[in-house]
């Protein structure tokens, strides 16, 4: 698990290029349709159940990255 892992997780999604370890996905255009497509990968990748809201307070890579290391 990592912050790059992450961040190619919220590209994937988004259909953007590089996603910094700050960039936060609402801004980058991400809607709660797609959030849960993230949440989906999340949990096929790292084997981590997250709700949307555990997504909203932590909506960065690096956030994101941080939240699910302290559940694994």
């Amino acid at each position: 698990m990592s912050v790059e892992g992450v961040s190619a997780i919220f590209g994937r999604v988004l259909q953007v290029g590089d996603v910094g370890s700050e960039s936060d996905f609402f801004t980058l255009g991400g809607d709660s349709l797609l959030a849960t497509r993230v949440l989906s990968a999340v949990a096929r990748e790292y084997g981590v159940e997250l709700s949307f809201d555990d997504f909203a307070d932590a909506p960065t890579p690096a956030a994101l990255a941080e939240r699910i290391a302290s559940l694994r």
